[in-house]
């Protein structure tokens, strides 16, 4: 059975994202488009329009050809996008780098992207050199100034000219945006203009009566190189006119502080920020009675965290559901106050196909019965990067995408998920690869054999747990500090059991689930005591 959305489909116009969005930005008027928010400093609209003309020159100037992939490798910074929309203008792709990103695993995007270009900060940049060392980027671009790099201000230095550019929105990629999918190592996702534009719309035609006005101010605290953040906040606010304060780390107080100083209205968060706010004492020490509206996404948010939310504050909690394959947004709600209904993640967003899945007989459920949710429609990748297999076990010949995650829908539509197939970890929010842990942690001399999981945790959602066999003496202390060395921090070990065998299929696969299951006893049993 094909479950669709209750909201009519929108038409999705065939055009670039830019062709659609450097319209709508002269439209705005003068107000301010980004402020960075420990500082203040402003873009107005119409000094975005011109920075990403005179970006998008100066990158086809330095030799960018149609095709060609930007890094950006920075915080959420008002200046992230200028160069995302110039880098798209031009006729190349971008690929967000998480900034947390260890020269190691920074290397890896920029060989498998063969990025040409990077953008940085000062405070980033000898991890920046150190990666571009190993990989094929020609020239590194720092905002301000830097030793061994071009200043930001030196592409604004040029006559102004850019040679237009035919993209195809439905076969050109706009951006390779990095994930685990449902297992394995860090893939690139190849999202079209189509795509992303296709997104946008369905979440504007699905929720844009509650968020995204020209009043409205925007806390962009989710980071842009996820795409949460670089669709739902960034390309949302500029398409629709918002003022969107920048964060580039997350602060509790910073956070507070910026809604307070900022009087801001909305903003979209993982399920961690949503806790605290319900129950950080902190939080009684800011007037944040301007923020009417909070979208929570990337993990589960238990209706308890809500509520308490939603008592404390004042404002209500819109939760949502997606992930880096489909764009952004698969489903959202509740679309009116009050109206929500324990567990669910709203409703799919319009011009989508779901169906629930038996994942034994591949058979399509009904109502009410649970198994993986499978997805079609135009925000859905066009594949992973130099890696068919991978696209192909994710995509099938249909256009349908097995998201790894089990689900129910009910009578009146609303989806929930209920559990996954996918051995990906959330740790508030960003996607932990067991198989990257686990292959940091054979290359220790005292690791046999290891698994992670992920261990439920209410704060974090889940924390990186190591099973771990051991072929010397070693402490879980000194482990984990290796693995830390190794790994962006929120990729880090947080326990580990040593255990005589890793369980295994006959055929020699992880059978993670067992070590799952073995840990919900535990922590069944705890709670019982």
């Amino acid at each position: 059975m094909i479950f669709t959305s209750p909201t009519p489909a929108v038409s999705i116009p065939n055009v670039s994202l830019t062709d659609y969005l450097m319209p709508r930005l002269a439209a705005h008027g003068d107000r301010a488009a980004l402020i960075d928010g420990p500082s203040g400093r402003t873009i107005n609209f119409p000094q975005l329009q011109g920075m990403i003309h005179m970006l998008a020159g100066a990158l086809q100037k330095r030799g960018l050809q149609k095709g060609d992939i930007v890094a950006i490798y920075l915080p959420n910074l008002p200046e992230f996008a200028p160069i995302f929309y110039g880098t798209l203008l031009a006729g190349g792709a971008a690929t967000p780098i998480n900034p947390l990103y260890t020269p190691g695993e920074l290397a890896h995007q920029l060989r498998d992207t063969r990025a040409r270009f990077l953008f940085t900060i000062p405070h980033f940049l000898a991890n920046a050199q150190a990666a571009a060392g190993e990989a094929f980027v020609e020239e590194i671009f720092v905002l301000g100034e830097a030793e061994g790099a071009t200043p930001f201000a030196a592409l604004f230095q040029h006559d102004g000219q850019r040679q237009p550019v035919t993209i195809n929105p439905q076969e050109d990629t706009a951006v390779v945006l990095y994930s685990s999918g449902t297992t394995g190592l860090p893939k690139g996702v190849m999202l079209t203009h189509h795509n992303l534009l296709a997104n946008a719309l369905q979440i504007e035609a699905l929720a844009g009566h509650l968020a995204y006005f020209p009043e409205d101010v925007v806390l962009g605290i989710a980071p842009f190189f996820h795409t949460m953040g670089l669709t739902m906040v960034l390309g949302l606010s500029l398409i629709r006119g918002s003022a969107l304060v920048t964060m580039p780390r997350f602060d509790l107080a910073d956070f507070l502080g910026f809604i307070q100083q900022y009087r801001v209205t909305y903003t979209t968060v993982a399920p961690p920020i949503v806790l605290a706010m319900a129950k950080h004492p902190l939080v009684d020490q800011y007037d944040l009675s301007s923020l009417r509206l909070i979208a929570s996404g990337a993990a589960p948010l238990s209706k308890e965290v809500e509520a308490a939310f939603e008592a404390r504050l004042g404002a209500w909690v819109m939760q949502g559901y997606g992930l880096t394959e489909a764009s952004a947004v698969v489903c959202a709600g509740p679309l009116a106050r009050g109206t929500d209904k324990a567990g669910t993640v709203g409703f799919v967003v319009p011009n989508t196909e779901v169906q629930i899945v038996d994942v034994v007989t591949g058979q399509a459920l009904g109502p009410g019965e649970r198994g993986e949710l499978w997805l079609r429609g135009p925000q859905v990748m066009k594949g992973y990067l130099n890696n068919p297999d991978a696209t192909a076990a994710m995509l099938d010949g249909n256009g349908w995408l097995h998201t790894g995650d089990i689900a129910t829908i009910d009578e009146d539509n609303y989806i929930y998920i209920v559990d996954r197939l996918k051995e990906l970890i959330k740790y508030k929010g960003f996607q932990v690869a067991p198989a990257e842990l686990e292959a940091v942690l054979l290359g220790h001399t005292a690791v046999a054999d290891a698994c992670v999981i992920g261990k439920p945790d209410e704060e974090a959602g889940e924390l990186p747990k190591a099973f771990i066999v051991l072929k010397a003496a070693a402490q879980p202390e000194e482990i984990m500090a290796y693995v830390a060395e190794r790994v962006a921090p929120y990729k880090k070990i947080r326990e580990i059991e040593f255990i005589d065998a890793i369980p295994k299929s006959p055929t020699g696969k992880i059978l993670r689930r067992v070590l799952v299951a073995q840990e919900r006893e535990k922590q069944t049993a705890v709670m019982a005591d």
